[in-house]
């Protein structure tokens, strides 16, 4: 079974007023609303995309989960 691949993408949130992204290995990353990130993420790697409506509170909404090639490349 050959390695996944490595993969250098980016996430912009426009739409919720802070986004964590959740990573398989349990890492996440907090994005403010207007604000794009890079991170790394493996090919077939299923990335869930958690809105935060209050950062305040451990309430997340799950927004949409994807594999890490479906965001687009880092720039």
């Amino acid at each position: 079974m050959p390695e996944p691949k490595k993969l250098r993408k980016q996430y912009v949130n426009n739409d919720y007023p802070h986004v964590m992204l959740r990573f398989e290995d349990g890492h996440e990353i907090q994005i403010p609303k207007g604000v794009g990130k890079a991170f790394d993420a493996w090919q077939g790697e299923a990335v869930k995309i958690l809105a935060l409506w209050d950062p305040t509170s451990s309430e997340r909404e799950l927004v949409e989960s994807r594999k890490g090639e479906d965001f687009d490349d880092a720039k």
